[in-house]
């Protein structure tokens, strides 16, 4: 903080509009046909996500671009390589004056102001003149050796916070990917031929209806799989989903009965709370699916709850534990999904789920790979623990510093820090 302090002690500031320094520069439409997967330069257009590649690039590397046009309007990027610049995007030219990184740094924290300009009238618009409008501060701007210094270190300093954030979000894909490997591996129990023979014989339990009225296997849906060196041992029964768990649905509330803030989260269509009720109808250690909206999503709450009429849920029994249903049926999630029916409220039937087949080790067992996963669950998306919280603090940091730095006086007054 002191090495900050003295960095920024008694700069003069001249603050400019980038109509003043600079030109905005709108890119050049390419029609899809035009771009490629496999071409050098990418292409940007309503988005900082390439829209595709093309041979050629109309921008330098070094640039700063904001998109003008879609859901995306108003966002600030930067790119460190050459590009193709859409009609869709902004890009600022570059100047000698200005470090273009500093100008990026400057202008994220002008995001918020950018996008609250955007017209939302039909298509989501950023006029060029708001950018022009846009003050920019330029230190030492009788001393351009000085000036690019400063903001060259200011540069360094943010990079260097952007960096731990970016190498902490590849940690937690890592760990992510991670997760997914010792959870499939944990659940891939074989299916033995006497499960196979009694599940033929149940008629019921050999085959699903999919969202189009189709009858598709289960062996599709849910393949046995062969032994795994991180496999469990044990004896494993293979059962119908319906067999081992009672599957209830819940109840809707009108919202006038529902309160910002209560006792009791409210389930309806996704896993964000609807609301709040002064009751519960579903208790702790509980593993749900959304039928509607978020179709297909699964849930888990260790707390009481209230479940609406979109929500699916289970009451296990003594031989399955809800939190191993939960890992269990978060590998059959993209299974699940492919059974919504899409329409204009995406819905998922029960007999979607219901015959599915799930392994049932002994409650030790699934105690076991229930402890396993949860550590790394936790790792994952805690945000009181593990990265995810990491991760946030590490931003608020890194917005702290970036606030502080380009926090420059107006009017040409010395920054002088206050001593106390």
């Amino acid at each position: 903080m002191s090495n900050i302090k003295k960095l920024l002690e008694g700069v003069e500031v001249e603050w400019k509009t980038l109509g003043e320094i600079t030109n905005i520069l709108r890119g050049k439409r390419l029609t899809r046909n035009l771009l490629s997967a496999n071409d050098k330069y990418p292409v940007f257009h309503g988005g900082l996500d390439p829209l595709g590649y093309y041979y050629n690039a109309n921008r330098p590397a070094d640039t700063v671009m904001i998109i003008n046009v879609g859901a995306s309007a108003g966002t600030v990027g930067y790119s460190s390589v050459d590009f193709w610049s859409s009609d869709g995007t902004y890009c600022i030219e570059q100047m000698a004056k200005l470090n273009n990184k500093f100008l990026y740094y400057f202008l994220l924290g002008e995001q918020y102001y950018l996008k609250s300009r955007v017209r939302v009238a039909g298509i989501p618009t950023l006029d060029a003149f708001v950018i022009e409008k846009l003050q920019i501060p330029i230190p030492y701007p009788n001393n351009l050796k000085k000036s690019l210094e400063i903001q060259q270190e200011i540069v360094r300093i943010l990079d260097s916070f952007s960096m731990l954030t970016a190498e902490l979000q590849a940690e937690l894909q890592a760990r992510k990917s991670q997760y997914e490997y010792y959870r499939n591996q944990l659940l891939a129990y074989p299916m033995e031929e006497s499960d196979q023979s009694s599940l033929r014989s149940n008629r019921s339990a050999t085959s699903i209806q999919n969202s189009d009225n189709s009858i598709q296997p289960l062996s599709t849906l849910n393949p046995p799989t062969g032994n795994s060196v991180l496999q469990p041992r044990g004896k494993v029964e293979w059962k119908v989903l319906e067999e081992v768990v009672e599957i209830k649905r819940g109840k809707r509330l009108i919202k006038n009965q529902l309160e910002k803030t209560g006792k009791y989260a409210v389930y309806q269509n996704c896993m964000i709370p609807l609301g709040y009720y002064h009751k519960n109808n579903v208790i702790a250690d509980t593993t749900f699916i959304i039928s509607a909206g978020s179709a297909g999503e699964i849930g888990y709450s260790d707390v009481d709850f209230w479940a609406a009429d979109d929500v699916y849920y289970f009451v296990t029994k003594n031989d399955l534990k809800s939190r191993f249903l939960y890992h269990f049926l978060i590998t059959q999630q993209q299974k699940i999904y492919s059974q919504v029916r899409r329409s204009s409220v995406p819905r998922l039937s029960k007999t979607a789920f219901e015959k599915l087949l799930i392994p049932i080790p002994s409650l030790e067992e699934q105690e076991h790979i229930v402890s396993i996963l949860d550590k790394f669950d936790a790792l994952t998306t805690s945000l009181t623990e593990g990265l995810p919280k990491e991760i946030e603090l590490r931003q608020k940091q890194y917005e702290y510093y970036r606030n502080m730095l380009l926090s420059f006086p107006k009017n040409n007054i010395k920054l002088v820090w206050d001593k106390h």
